[in-house]
């Protein structure tokens, strides 16, 4: 028979140790994952920092594809009709350990950030928030990059004259892609003069929100209606940007009109009160405090008020403002004092009478 005389049993003793290798090495896999990976993990837990358990996480795959590339290579040694000394067979296990030892070192360059922000907290280093995501972003680039080039030279490619050629289209390229370059030189822009950073709340004339992630063509916005905006950093570099998360002090300026019927002294009463309270209330700034009689109106006597809160925080902004409205009201209402509304008087004059007789009608909303 033809298989019999394909196969000795020399040649099918082989094959089967062959495939038990590679099995073996498989189960190994599934040992290292269920029990090996777990142990390390909970003892990189115990550690001070958080670089080791990062470490593992980032390699978990790898490892076990580790695994699989060894046992391939080992089992094919037993394998018939397969050489393990063939040139290509030992570039694809090189090129496998480098992929492998890629792919764990552009995970590891995923979870930098992290990294960068805890060693940013733990040591006060002078690093901002917006050069954290760049740094990672640039780190996964280089080790793509680096991978690419060692993987191809394994199987005897001429990086270098690859690299002239970018080169040489490298004019081409750029007037290709203007866009994307400007996008590129727009992120280099935000980065070095810094007019907002991640997390915080800005207003420009494409969007208003806060920032949630800076990458090198774009800059997310959160908008208050939770819609997620994506703006070409080409167009931030170019627009008036409003960066309300830098502001100290929160500003809060009205008018409030009151009736004619305010004598001199309740209204100077008024005044001096408003502006005893905004000097002597905690969550008041006290550098600029501004409370006059300002002007008179058509329909009443106007006091102007001017003055800051301590905190920028809006939703705490408006309780301060609410706090102050409600004190205010107590102030008119101890000094007997009202809020004019808008309002016209009628002068009529009956037929056949001399003596004007008044007669007022007030119209709201007039």
């Amino acid at each position: 028979m033809f298989w019999e005389s394909y196969l000795t049993n020399d040649k099918l003793l082989d094959l089967g140790i062959s495939i038990g290798i590679f099995l073996l090495f498989l189960i190994f896999r599934k040992l290292f994952a269920k029990y090996v990976f777990t142990l390390l993990l909970k003892i990189s837990r115990k550690a001070p920092n958080d670089f080791f358990s990062h470490l593992f996480v980032s390699f978990q795959k790898p490892i076990q594809g580790f695994f699989i590339i060894i046992g391939i290579y080992v089992s094919v040694g037993y394998f018939p009709y397969l050489n393990q000394k063939n040139p290509l067979f030992l570039d694809f296990i090189s090129s496998s350990y480098i992929i492998l030892l890629a792919w764990g070192l552009y995970n590891m360059a995923g979870v930098s950030s992290a990294l960068f922000t805890s060693l940013k907290v733990r040591y006060n280093l002078e690093i901002d928030n917006i050069l954290i995501p760049f740094i990672s972003k640039a780190l996964r680039v280089i080790i793509v990059a680096i991978s690419f080039s060692i993987v191809a030279q394994e199987f005897g490619y001429d990086v270098n004259g690859f690299v002239a050629g970018l080169g040489l289209g490298g004019v081409a390229i750029a007037f290709a892609a203007k866009d994307v370059l400007g996008n590129l030189f727009g992120g280099f822009v935000i980065i070095t003069e810094k007019p907002f950073t991640i997390g915080d709340w800005i207003m420009t004339p494409s969007v208003e929100g806060t920032v949630e992630d800076i990458s090198f063509r774009s800059t997310r916005v959160r908008t208050f209606a939770q819609a997620l905006v994506t703006v070409p950093n080409a167009t931030l570099a170019n627009e008036s940007i409003t960066n309300w998360s830098k502001m100290g002090k929160r500003q809060i300026s009205f008018r409030l009109r009151v009736t004619h019927e305010t004598t001199k002294d309740q209204m100077a009463n008024v005044v001096g009160q408003i502006e005893y309270l905004l000097k002597n209330h905690p969550d008041i700034h006290p550098e600029t405090i501004f409370v006059t009689f300002d002007d008179y109106k058509e329909n009443g006597l106007d006091i102007f008020l001017y003055f800051f809160t301590k905190t920028t925080n809006w939703g705490e902004f408006l309780k301060i403002k609410e706090e102050i409205n409600f004190e205010i009201m107590d102030i008119l209402e101890n000094e007997r004092v009202y809020v004019a509304m808008p309002s016209r008087k009628l002068y009529l004059e009956p037929d056949g009478e001399n003596q004007l007789k008044k007669e007022s009608i007030v119209r709201q909303g007039s």
